[in-house]
C-alpha cells in the first residue's frame, strides 16, 4: 500500500498545499491506480483547486487530522486531483456526481471509485468533520463506504454498469446530413434569459449569483443584430446587460481598490463575494465591459476596464509573459481578510474630505456588511454622491483618487492571499481576448502588448514536439492540451490579430485549428471531444456543449474556426464549425439559454460575418474608423504593407488578396468568401459601411 504522501513531487500549487497532510495522498497516475487494484480497496478521489475556500476548510478539518488520515489510509487509496490541471477528470466525475445524486456538484468533489473499473459508486462535495448541515461526519462516512464495499460488492457492480450505460448515452449521435439549427433558437435563448433575469439586481437567478458573461454577451449580440435586421433595436435586451454590468461594477464582487472580479456573489445583490479571483472570469468580463464601452462611453465601465486590465498586468502576469491562474479567497487563515475594512482603519488613513467621499461612496457610513467589517461597494451612482456632498466634479474626482490610492497602498502592506502561479492555456486565451478587445476600444497599446507576450510565451514554452500542453509551472509543462486550450487560444489570437497583424500569430492560429481537426474532431458524428484521440482513456469522453464557468469548448471552437475559415478561405474549418452545430442542434433546442456561446456560433453560421480587410500604410487608421462601435458581426483586420514571416517563407495571407496593392492603402469588404472591388479611399469605405452610431445610453 502507498505508505507516503507523494504530492511533494507535484508542480501543482493545489497538490502541494496537501503535501504535508498525514493522508497518504497520491497523484492520479499509474502507480496509484495500480496500488488500488492490488489492495482491492476503493479509490477516494478528491478534486479541488488552490483558490477554493471550502477545499481549505475540509483540508483543515479532516485531511490535517491524524485520526481521520489514519482511517483514510487504512481503508482507501487516496488520490488528489487539481481540477485546473485535469479538467477531463473533473468533468467526468462531476458528471458522475450528478448521475448518482441528481444534484449539481462543486468543489471539493469527493468521489469513491471501484479500483478496477474506476466507476464511481458514491459521491459528495464537502463533508464536515462532525455531523452538521444535514451531512454525516466524514469519518462516519468513510467507515460506511468501506462497509458497503466489503459487503455489497455485487450491488455496486450493478450500479456501476448502470452508470456506465448513462455515460455511454450522453454523447448523442449526430446526423451529418442534418440542416443547421433554426434561427428561432436564438430568439428562444433571448426569451429564456429574460425569464431568468433578476430585474431588481441584474444577473440571472438568485443567490449564489455568478456573472455568466456568455449569457450577457448573448443578449448584447441579440441587441446588435436586432438593431441591424429587425427594424429597431431590442432595448430590453440591452437594458438587461447594462443593468447587470452596472450592478456588478458597483457591488462587492468587484475589487474597488485593486481591480478585478471575484468568482461569484453569495447573495443576490452582488454585495458579498466568494473572494477568490479567477483569471477566466476576468478575461471574459474584461471583453464584455469593453464591448459595452464600444456602444457608448461610460465612466463606470471605463474604470472597471482600466482597473481590471491593470490588475492583470500588475499581479497576474508572469515575467515571461503568461498569466497566472488565480488568487486565493483566504489570507491569514480567514476568507476575505485581505479585502475588508474596519471603519476606524479607513478613518485613520484619510483626511476629512477624502473620508467623506470614500465613506459616502462605498457605504462605510452604513452598518457593517461582512462579519463586523465592510466590503467596499457602491450603493449609489458617482454623480449622486458628488451632488449629495456639494462638491464640484473635479474636486470629487481628486478626493476619490487620492483616497483610493491611500487605501490601496495600505492594503498592499497586508499579508496577501496565495496565488496559484500555474499558467493554463485555456484561461490565458480568455485573458488574451479580453486584453485585445479592451486595447481596441480604449486605444491602449500596452494591453495588446501584454497579450502578445502571453501568446509568445505559450508558443515558445508550452508547445513541445508540435503539441500544445495545457499547463506550465516552474519550467515544466503538464499534460497535452484539451479542446478548450486550443479553442480559447485560437479565439484570443483572432482578437489579437484584429488589433495588430503578425504573420507568426496567423501561423499559430492555423496550427491550432489544424490540431483541433486532427486530434479532437469526431469525424463521424460531428463536434469535438474534450480530450485528444491519443489522450488517456477515461470512463467517459465528453463533447461539451453547455456553458459553465467558461463557455463550452465546442462553442468557442465553432465560432473561432468559422471566423478563421472566412478569413483564410479554408472550407475545412467552415465545415467543421457547421458540423458542431448540426450535431449539437437537438441539445441546443432543448435548452437554448444554456447554450449561449453555441448560439453565437449559430448566428454567424446563418449569417456569415462581414469581413473588412485593409492593407497598406494607413491600414490602422482606416481600421479604427471602421471598428469604432459595437458591431460583433463585422471583423476588421488591418494588414501592414510589408509583412515578414519568421522563417523567411512567404507570409501567410488570405489567399484571395492580391499581392500587389492598387493604392497605398486598400480595403476589401468581404462576406462568405466573396469580396468587393478594391476600395482605395477612406471616404468611399465610410460610405460603403454606412450605419448610424449609437451615441448615448440611459443608465439603468
Amino acid at each position: 500500500m502507498p505508505d507516503a504522501n507523494r504530492l511533494d513531487e507535484s508542480k501543482s500549487p493545489y497538490l502541494r498545499q496537501h503535501a504535508d497532510n498525514p493522508v497518504h495522498w497520491q497523484p492520479w497516475d499509474e502507480q496509484a491506480l495500480a496500488a488500488a487494484q492490488e489492495r482491492d480497496v476503493p479509490i477516494l478521489l478528491s478534486i479541488g483547486y488552490s483558490a477554493c475556500h471550502w477545499c481549505h476548510v475540509m483540508a483543515h478539518e479532516s485531511f490535517e487530522d491524524a485520526t481521520t488520515a489514519g482511517l483514510m489510509n487504512q481503508l482507501f487509496v487516496n488520490i488528489k486531483v487539481d481540477r485546473e490541471e485535469r479538467p477531463d477528470l473533473d468533468r467526468v466525475y462531476q458528471t458522475a456526481h450528478q448521475i448518482l445524486t441528481q444534484q449539481t456538484g462543486g468543489w471539493p468533489l469527493t468521489v469513491f471509485l471501484d479500483p478496477h473499473s474506476r466507476l464511481p459508486f458514491f459521491s459528495g462535495t464537502y463533508f464536515p468533520r462532525t455531523p452538521r448541515y444535514g451531512m454525516p461526519a466524514f469519518t462516519d462516512l468513510l467507515e460506511r463506504v468501506a462497509t458497503v464495499w466489503a459487503e455489497r460488492r455485487d450491488e455496486l457492480a450493478e450500479q456501476g454498469e448502470k452508470v456506465q450505460d448513462i455515460f455511454d448515452s450522453l454523447n448523442a449521435p449526430g446526423n451529418p446530413d442534418a440542416a443547421l439549427p433554426e434561427a428561432a433558437i436564438l430568439d428562444a435563448a433571448r426569451d429564456q434569459l429574460a425569464g431568468a433575469f433578476d430585474s431588481s439586481h441584474g444577473g440571472f437567478g438568485t443567490a449564489p449569483k455568478f456573472p455568466m458573461p456568455s449569457s450577457l454577451e448573448r443578449l448584447l449580440r441579440h441587441w446588435a443584430r436586432s438593431r441591424e435586421t429587425r427594424g429597431g433595436p431590442d432595448r430590453e435586451a440591452l437594458d438587461m446587460v447594462l443593468q447587470s454590468l452596472t450592478r456588478m461594477a458597483r457591488g462587492g464582487i468587484f475589487d474597488h481598490l485593486g481591480g478585478g472580479f471575484c468568482r461569484y456573489s453569495v447573495d443576490a445583490e452582488w454585495l458579498v463575494p466568494h473572494f477568490e479571483k479567477m483569471l477566466y472570469d476576468n478575461g471574459a468580463l474584461l471583453a464584455l465591459y469593453a464591448d459595452a464601452m464600444a456602444i457608448s462611453p461610460d465612466n463606470l465601465f471605463e474604470a472597471v476596464v482600466r482597473d481590471t486590465a491593470g490588475w492583470l498586468l500588475r499581479e497576474m502576469q508572469h515575467p515571461d509573459g503568461g498569466f497566472h491562474a488565480a488568487l486565493d479567497a483566504d489570507s491569514e487563515g480567514e476568507e476575505g481578510r485581505f479585502y475588508v475594512w474596519h471603519r476606524e482603519q479607513v478613518r485613520r488613513l484619510l483626511d476629512d474630505d477624502e473620508y467623506a467621499v470614500i465613506e459616502t461612496l462605498y457605504g462605510i457610513e452604513k452598518p457593517a456588511n461582512f462579519e463586523g467589517s465592510w466590503i467596499l461597494h457602491r450603493r449609489d451612482a458617482w454623480r449622486a454622491v458628488v451632488e449629495r456632498l456639494g462638491l464640484t466634479a473635479e474636486e470629487a474626482d481628486r478626493l476619490l483618487a487620492s483616497g483610493r490610492r491611500k487605501l490601496f497602498d495600505a492594503r498592499e502592506q497586508r499579508p496577501r492571499p496565495g496565488r496559484d502561479d500555474k499558467i493554463l492555456v485555456a484561461w490565458n486565451g480568455l485573458a488574451i481576448r479580453g486584453l485585445a478587445r479592451a486595447s481596441t476600444v480604449l486605444d491602449q497599446p500596452s494591453w495588446a502588448e501584454a497579450a502578445t507576450r502571453a501568446v509568445d510565451f505559450i508558443r515558445q514554452d508550452m508547445v513541445i514536439d508540435g503539441r500544445l500542453h495545457a499547463s506550465w509551472m516552474e519550467g515544466e509543462v503538464g499534460v497535452r492540451a484539451y479542446l478548450e486550450d486550443h479553442a480559447f487560444l485560437l479565439d484570443g489570437l483572432l482578437a489579437l490579430l484584429a488589433v495588430r497583424w503578425r504573420d507568426a500569430d496567423v501561423r499559430f492560429a492555423v496550427a491550432l485549428a489544424d490540431a483541433l481537426l486532427d486530434h479532437f474532431l469526431d469525424r463521424e458524428e460531428g463536434g469535438f471531444f474534450q480530450t485528444a484521440h491519443d489522450a488517456e482513456a477515461l470512463i467517459y469522453r465528453p463533447k461539451p456543449t453547455l456553458d459553465e464557468s467558461t463557455p463550452a469548448g465546442n462553442a468557442v471552437a465553432a465560432s473561432a474556426l468559422g471566423r478563421l475559415g472566412h478569413l483564410l478561405g479554408r472550407q475545412d474549418y467552415l465545415d467543421a464549425a457547421d458540423g458542431v452545430l448540426r450535431w449539437a442542434g437537438p441539445v441546443m433546442g432543448r435548452a437554448p439559454q444554456a447554450h449561449a456561446a453555441l448560439c453565437h456560433a449559430l448566428e454567424e453560421a446563418i449569417t456569415p460575418p462581414q469581413l473588412l480587410l485593409i492593407r497598406g500604410a494607413q491600414a490602422s487608421t482606416w481600421a479604427k474608423k471602421a471598428d469604432d462601435e459595437y458591431r460583433p458581426f463585422r471583423l476588421v483586420f488591418a494588414l501592414p504593407e510589408a509583412i515578414e514571416a519568421d522563417d523567411g517563407s512567404e507570409p501567410w495571407l488570405p489567399t484571395y488578396l492580391p499581392t500587389e496593392l492598387p493604392a497605398p492603402t486598400t480595403a476589401w469588404l468581404c462576406s462568405n468568401m466573396t469580396c468587393s472591388l478594391p476600395i482605395t479611399e477612406l471616404s468611399a469605405l465610410t460610405a460603403e459601411l454606412g450605419g448610424d452610431k449609437v451615441v448615448s445610453l440611459r443608465r439603468p
